[in-house]
């Protein structure tokens, strides 16, 4: 089995979903362009049928980036099929991504149907994308909540009828890693022809559970994954690249590899928050304002003292310029310390001391200690000749 991840990047589709976020095609093509050069595999560009925008968003995307599969999105129904390969038809190397619920609460709720009529419309639907496209994926919508033994045959037929890959998605963020893993693993060792398709996952953060799915998802064979910049998406989101890449990077042990150039995350992270007006928050792993930010005094002299004592990853492996030094009242002397001397000051034992009394007074009025602070402090503490 291939030791590489292929990233599938819906950014643009999964991701744009979020209410207030929508791009026009002009924003689009930027964010794609910049996925590009982070390295993603394959960009799933839109939803061509659900609107002329998004229709126009991939041909243009398209036809504005070489390197990844553009990818685009339908309903297990023959026009939204069509729009897709239309709509693909300026792509070096197009995608459909077609399916139909697998759930019993789908399939009885939403679909009104039975299982043996799923199977039949995902062998149709698959077997007409594959007359328009080459590469096929089939989403078994909603495969998090449904019946293992007939999402396994589900899986059977759209590999007979074509799919050149199967996404086994987390719809509603409903799985834990153990039982997610698990799901994977089953269809591993009860599809006969596993072998002619690739295993993709799609978790869903309804739990805050996508990224370690997606994780034991990959653990058991699968070699796609799909995620968003900054883990935007339905609801509480989808997984997040950065997350998934990192978590590879630093866990060599795993043996496995993704195609991204991580010093690009951060950029395509704010690039992505700014466009798509969707701040991140401040604790969000990699990407968040506080991910290298150091402010307990514990820390922070475990930290200056060998960074490998805080810190899993190098700031600069994602983007970021530097870690930081957070003077707060919860800051020790160590960080003060180094805070001074970054600044030209330089000070005994018994002047620090003094001088770290008067700094935890600052810092209980002010929360946060600037460097104009630092700089007033020491001033104050230097004998006047």
């Amino acid at each position: 089995m291939s030791n590489r991840v292929q990233i599938f990047d819906t950014t643009l589709r999964d991701g744009e979903q979020v209410p207030g976020s929508q791009l026009t095609t002009e924003e689009k093509i930027v964010v794609a362009r910049q996925l590009e050069k982070l390295g993603v595999d394959i960009i799933e560009a839109g939803f061509p049928v659900s609107s002329p925008g998004d229709f126009r968003s991939v041909v243009e995307i398209s036809k504005a980036v070489r390197e990844p599969v553009i990818c685009a999105l339908s309903r297990a129904v023959q026009g939204d099929i069509d729009a897709a390969a239309e709509a693909l038809q300026y792509a070096r190397r197009g995608r459909i991504h077609t399916g139909i619920g697998s759930s019993d609460i789908h399939i009885q709720h939403k679909f009104n149907t039975t299982r043996e009529k799923i199977i039949e419309r995902a062998i149709s639907a698959t077997k007409y994308a594959k007359s328009k496209v080459e590469d096929i994926e089939f989403y078994c919508e909603d495969a998090g909540r449904a019946d293992l033994v007939f999402l396994a045959q589900l899986v059977e037929a759209v590999i007979g009828a074509g799919a050149t890959v199967v996404n086994i998605p987390d719809t509603t963020g409903y799985c834990l890693p153990d039982e997610y893993g698990a799901k994977i693993r089953y269809i591993f060792e009860n599809v006969s022809n596993i072998h002619k398709a690739v295993i993709s996952i799609h978790c869903h953060n309804d739990l805050g559970l996508a990224t370690a799915n997606s994780i034991a998802g990959i653990m058991q064979g699968a070699r796609q994954v799909e995620v968003t910049i900054n883990g935007i998406g339905e609801r509480a989101g989808n997984t997040s690249l950065e997350e998934v890449v990192m978590a590879l990077n630093v866990h060599k042990e795993l043996g496995l590899e993704t195609g991204v150039n991580s010093q690009f995350i951060y950029p395509t992270s704010q690039l992505v928050s700014k466009m798509m007006r969707m701040p991140v928050q401040a604790n969000k792993a990699i990407v968040g304002r506080n991910a290298f930010a150091h402010s307990s005094g514990i820390h922070q002299d475990g930290f200056l003292k060998h960074t490998l004592n805080y810190e899993i990853m190098n700031p600069q492996d994602v983007g970021v310029d530097k870690s930081d030094i957070v003077l707060t009242a919860r800051s020790g002397r160590h960080a003060l310390k180094h805070r001074l001397e970054l600044l030209g000051f330089n000070f005994d034992k018994p002047a620090l001391d003094e001088l770290y009394t008067r700094f935890l007074e600052v810092a209980d009025l002010k929360k946060e200690v600037n460097d104009a602070d630092l700089v007033d402090l020491a001033r104050t503490a230097i004998p006047v000749e």
